[in-house]
């Protein structure tokens, strides 16, 4: 098959990870779901040729998952522009049909290429900033110099909290995420090291992961 065969199947896998989650059958069974379905699931050897060996396919699938919830971010509601409250709302909701599978999925973003522990923050910490980032540019913000950092280091703190709270507690989590934005002039006003957000990111991660027994 041809790389945009692998990236046609890509999609029809994602809606399949509420069910199957971050997967390597979630990706073989995306023939079944083509236009005209294979008779049965890609193969194993077939799943690795197209997506990578072991956890490498499953890494795929995740990465194509959050590249979705980008693009998630950036609708626009019925008569009106994107604020950064509705760009994190719709990330939100976003996660909601997967709450399920992601511990597992944060697990295999922290996890190194060898697949051994100690768990990597960096990833935990460009997932955040990634949105927050993408928060702004739906928004149209165009803060400039300090206020660019500042603004940003705030959204990653906010957005991270509210994620970890959604994975406890998804009934509250997007009344928690309005609170967290309501005091965000607090938040911004006190920031003075990134470090802190990753430092707290990564402990948040680390014990939902280890809570669960994933790793």
């Amino acid at each position: 098959m041809t790389a945009n065969s692998s990236t046609r199947l890509l999609k029809l896998a994602l809606p399949l990870v509420s069910q199957h989650g971050f997967t390597r059958a979630a990706l073989a069974r995306s023939v079944l779901h083509l236009p005209t379905p294979h008779p049965e699931p890609l193969s194993d050897t077939a799943v690795s040729a197209l997506f990578g060996r072991g956890d490498l396919a499953r890494k795929t699938l995740l990465r194509a998952w959050l590249d979705g919830g980008v693009e998630s971010m950036h609708s626009r509601p019925p008569g009106g522009g994107v604020s950064v409250k509705d760009a994190l709302h719709a990330r939100l909701a976003y996660n909601e049909p997967v709450l399920a599978h992601l511990p597992e999925a944060f697990a295999l973003l922290a996890a190194p290429e060898s697949g051994i522990p100690p768990i990597d923050p960096i990833p935990a910490l460009k997932h955040a900033a990634r949105i927050a980032d993408e928060a702004c540019y739906a928004a149209g913000d165009q803060s400039l110099r300090l206020s660019w950092y500042t603004r940003r280091a705030s959204l990653i703190g906010i957005y991270s909290a509210a994620e970890l709270h959604q994975l406890t507690s998804p009934q509250t989590a997007h009344s928690f995420l309005d609170s967290l934005l309501s005091t965000s002039a607090k938040i911004e006003s006190s920031v003075e090291d990134v470090k802190l957000f990753s430092s707290y990111i990564f402990r948040s991660w680390a014990g939902i992961i280890r809570s669960k027994d994933v790793l």
